[in-house]
């Protein structure tokens, strides 16, 4: 969570206890208000009800520093949540449900009565209450407010990460699953835990479904050159790259240049690929390469800069699984931002490369069963 429009007026103090345990789940956290906006504080705008924000906090401090932080700081920074959980499963109220909160744009501030940030610590035991009590009042918020409890769906309406928020609607944040990989949680396993919760002491209500067991990895790994280039806005096509080097030779693009087409190709399996421009956003899938296509065989739009792309990588069958790891630098920022797999593998960095607003001037790509980057 980070970033947000600004608004000023009166907030409506919020109960001292929320009873985090519904249905099968009958715990009660105590909520502290220590922090919590005043009268005089904070948005008097009403929110629809339609989604409950999931935040992390992206850095690891306790939960009670962030609250502190965003009640001294929730007009200066544009920014503050209605809950803050961490500490051991303890539960921090800023903002007031039901008015608009600044934790992830105009959207989402709009139609969001509750945002909940999950405050970062390397203690797994911790981690453990701090999440449980996270789970357990994303799905109670849910439910109090009639919202469906299901994660990241397709619908606009339900629970929603704030890397969702970005993908669908506007951003660059990609909480909070970074942090929940780092402590082992899946986005399937948050999924299903915030789908059925948990109980009083901290069991799941439901049985933890069980994974599929892994295929075993077949011995045919074929080695795939994928081919690409970009072209100069207003300008003409850059040379072509073959896979992923250094130097000059290493990647697609002109430094300090921004760019408004590009094409890729593999010599085996299939890709598809495309770019977000600042002009437009995200633009259709493209399944081709040919740079004399500006309409089916390239992706972008001569004029328009691209800031973001976002590309998958098909393995033949009877192949061994391989994937597009890709990466990009911007014009307005030294050294590459972090890789990105096509599958979502690599923490923090699993849906798209670049930065909205910032026109893209380098992209690597590499095929392969593992990142080089």
């Amino acid at each position: 969570m980070k970033l947000k429009n600004k608004l000023i007026a009166g907030l409506v103090a919020g109960a001292a206890a929320f009873f985090v345990g519904l249905n099968q789940q009958v715990s009660a956290a105590t909520i502290n208000n220590d922090y919590a906006l005043s009268a005089s504080e904070g948005s008097s705008l009403r929110t629809s009800n339609n989604v409950i924000i999931a935040h992390a906090t992206g850095t690891y401090a306790p939960a009670i520093n962030n609250a502190i932080f965003e009640k001294r700081t929730w007009y200066s920074n544009g920014a503050y949540v209605q809950y803050i959980v961490g500490d051991g499963g303890k539960i921090y109220r800023v903002g007031a449900e039901g008015y608009q909160a600044w934790g992830a744009g105009s959207w989402a501030n709009a139609n969001a009565p509750v945002q909940i940030e999950l405050a970062q610590t390397y203690n797994q035991a911790e981690f453990r209450k701090d999440y449980v009590t996270y789970v357990n009042l994303l799905r109670s918020s849910a439910i109090k407010y009639g919202i469906p409890t299901d994660v990241d769906s397709s619908a606009w309406r339900g629970v929603k990460s704030h890397l969702w928020v970005t993908n669908h609607v506007w951003g660059n944040h990609t909480d909070p699953y970074g942090y929940l990989a780092s402590h082992g949680i899946t986005k399937a396993q948050f999924a299903h835990d915030v789908q059925y919760g948990f109980s009083s002491s901290g069991n799941y209500v439901s049985p933890t479904p069980k994974p599929s067991p892994k295929p075993v990895r077949p011995s045919n790994k074929k080695h795939v050159d994928v081919t690409y280039a970009m072209h100069q806005r207003n300008g003409h096509w850059l040379s072509p790259v073959k896979n992923a080097g250094s130097g000059v030779n290493g990647f697609a693009g002109m430094p300090y240049s921004a760019h408004d087409l590009l094409y890729v190709k593999v010599n085996r399996g299939s890709i598809k690929y495309r770019v977000h421009t600042i002009e437009d956003g995200w633009l259709p899938w493209i399944h081709k390469a040919n740079k004399n296509d500006t309409v089916n065989g390239v992706a972008g739009i001569k004029g328009h800069t691209i800031d973001g792309v976002q590309m998958y990588y098909t393995t033949p069958e009877g192949e061994t699984y391989q994937q597009a790891y890709y990466r990009s630098q911007s014009t307005q920022r030294a050294g590459y931002l972090g890789a990105c797999a096509d599958n979502g593998s690599v923490a923090g960095f699993d849906s798209w490369a670049g930065m909205y607003g910032e026109p893209l001037d380098r992209l690597q790509i590499s095929i392969n069963d593992h990142s080089n980057f």
